[in-house]
């Protein structure tokens, strides 16, 4: 969608920055779940507490981005204060108490389901934001104290997902269904006279630029906790020797080339940014995981600059090759899906992907620097696409054509 050139382009306001200052303090406390020991089980803690707090964020980004002056201050501030507790929880939620997660998340799930309905929107775009199906499982994830509890998370998020990329195909149907249930609430009520309202609900149409700013500012809080996390774990060692100069540049420029891939490129390196604006029901799962997979790479960051001469710990390796690996692989499913040439697929998407994991599986006896090294390469491969080739690609139902206009995701 493209936007009028006469139209004054809008920027996050005050209240979504402060809004976003909460996140910086969340990624930081996921990110050290991955710090040492790392079991299957902090895996699937870092995972769904991200998606989480991640979802609360991004329904509250899109309440904001459809509302626009009409976002509701009290709203905003109440969903920044349970994100707040859901990242000082993280720590008994990993001893085993999740009591005061589950309920702060769906605090908020429930007020971001509450602040579309009085804007009298749907989001047909990306529906899940709205509706409180996905929630269920969470709620009955309360009666459980024990590792149990994550298969009603994984079930919640399923349904989430589910609902999302399913309905959004139809959204003239969707929108057709919520007018329903809402003439049917209001007959049940006995408020024909406020039937009016059923013609008025109309689909949400997201402000695209806007959007792409606020996703794009969810990336920095993420680079910035990956250089928190280099800078941080640098400070602790007593003599600087060429190794830890070497991982702290070869860190920092592991962090200028993802800065560069996911914000100049677009979600996540895709090669056709700049020409088309992916539907949300791809945009959204691809910042995710592209997220995700920077904040495992802070973390992994961290590990390589404490231990910089000795021998990295296998657990640091494969989380550092593991969030490089999945971070080329979304841009390589993302720049396919965009409409990228098989030259690009199979010559720099997918040699990524490979020499990543192949470092993480046989990377043992490289030291820190080295792995840095390889991984940097990779991120290099990458950004050297733009300057030997073009990419063009068709349109398709997927996606948008749109003119370039600055930095979008």
């Amino acid at each position: 969608m493209s936007t009028p050139a006469n139209a004054e382009e809008r920027h996050a306001t005050w209240l979504e920055l402060f809004f976003d200052l909460v996140i910086v303090a969340a990624v930081a406390q996921l990110a050290h779940l991955l710090h040492e020991d790392v079991t299957g089980e902090k895996v699937v803690l870092f995972a769904f507490a991200y998606y989480a707090m991640w979802s609360v964020w991004t329904a509250f980004t899109l309440y904001a981005n459809v509302s626009g002056i009409r976002t509701r201050q009290r709203s905003m501030l109440l969903a920044m204060l349970g994100i707040a507790v859901m990242a000082a929880s993280i720590p008994i939620v990993e001893r085993g108490t999740a009591g005061p997660f589950v309920i702060a998340y769906l605090c908020c799930r429930l007020l971001s389901i509450g602040s579309f309905k009085r804007e009298n929107r749907v989001m047909t775009e990306w529906p899940g934001v709205q509706q409180a199906i996905g929630v269920l499982p969470w709620v009955a994830s309360l009666a459980l104290h024990d590792a149990n509890r994550y298969w009603f998370w994984a079930a919640g998020i399923a349904l989430d997902l589910y609902f999302s990329l399913a309905r959004s195909r139809d959204p003239q149907a969707l929108l057709a269904e919520e007018r329903r249930e809402l003439e049917r609430s209001l007959r049940r009520r006995h408020r024909e006279q406020e039937l009016d309202k059923v013609l008025a609900l109309q689909a949400a149409t997201p402000d695209r630029p806007h959007l792409g700013e606020r996703l794009g500012l969810f990336v920095i809080i993420v680079l910035g906790e990956a250089v928190a996390q280099l800078v941080n774990a640098a400070a602790d060692v007593e003599h600087w020797r060429n190794g830890v100069w070497l991982v702290v540049v070869l860190g920092f420029g592991l962090l200028v080339a993802l800065w560069w891939l996911t914000l100049r490129y677009g979600p996540s390196a895709a090669p056709t940014y700049g020409m088309r604006v992916f539907a949300l029901r791809l945009t959204m799962p691809a910042h995710y995981l592209t997220t995700v997979s920077i904040v495992v790479i802070a973390a992994g960051l961290g590990a390589m600059a404490g231990h910089p001469d000795g021998h990295v710990e296998t657990s640091a390796r494969l989380v550092l090759c593991s969030g490089a690996v999945l971070y080329f692989l979304i841009a390589t499913l993302m720049g396919a899906r965009g409409g990228a040439s098989w030259r690009w697929v199979l010559g720099w998407g997918v040699p990524a992907v490979l020499v990543c994991a192949a470092a993480g599986v046989l990377g043992g006896p490289l030291p820190a620097w080295a792995l840095l090294a390889v991984v940097l390469a990779a991120a290099g491969w990458h950004i050297a696409y733009r300057r030997v080739s073009g990419v063009r690609g068709g349109q398709d139902d997927d996606a948008a054509e749109v003119a370039p206009s600055g930095d979008q995701l």
